[in-house]
């Protein structure tokens, strides 16, 4: 499969086979991501790798988050839904930057601008291990809805620094088909 197949058969996978994917698998996909293109090649990632019986107090602490939000009766959307296939999943990949810590608001145009940059090549890190997991046979899903529960996820794993997102990886269980996308035209502008 050639890098253009990877990106369109690549697929959101919320349903995964009780199966423990091999270490030397996993390093492949984090490997994988570590070759993103980071700005001023700051590589500003760094993984919490979450499998075996960990998943268990994972998922408590994410409901624990959650239901912070559910308390005054904010709406937590899909992230029910998230804590059921995070709970299934054999591996959820946390992703922070080392750059940015969670507690402290950044205070400068230019740290603000460095932090958008970090994101982004984060975000390119990311793309990279979903289409690694894809390569190796692997099923995946990028999580944002760990934001429900980001000072109580961030306090277990020991972790001060910004997170960006968790991927959650398995052996799918399920082959859905493609989501409907903009025709290229509805979102470019040209400028000649």
């Amino acid at each position: 499969m050639n890098i253009l197949e990877a990106i369109a058969e690549r697929r959101s996978i919320r349903k995964f086979q009780d199966r423990p994917i091999p270490d030397d698998v996993l390093r492949q996909i984090l490997h994988a991501a570590t070759l993103a293109p980071s700005g001023k090649n700051r590589q500003p990632w760094r993984f919490h790798v979450v499998q075996g019986e960990a998943r268990a107090e994972m998922v408590r602490v994410m409901r624990a988050g959650m239901a912070r939000f559910d308390a005054p009766g904010e709406n937590t959307g899909s992230a029910e839904w998230t804590v059921q296939i995070m709970e299934q999943a054999p591996v959820t990949v946390f992703v922070y930057n080392p750059f940015a810590e969670y507690k402290r608001p950044l205070k400068n145009v230019g740290d603000i601008m460095l932090n958008i940059v970090d994101v982004q090549s984060v975000g390119a890190a990311i793309q990279n291990m979903l289409l690694a997991a894809l390569e190796l046979g692997l099923g995946s899903l990028w999580i944002c809805d760990v934001f429900y529960a980001y000072e109580e996820l961030c306090e277990w794993l020991g972790e001060t620094h910004q997170m960006i997102a968790a991927v959650s990886l398995g052996y799918a269980d399920e082959s859905p088909g493609p989501r409907p996308r903009q025709p290229v035209d509805e979102v470019t502008r040209w400028v000649d």
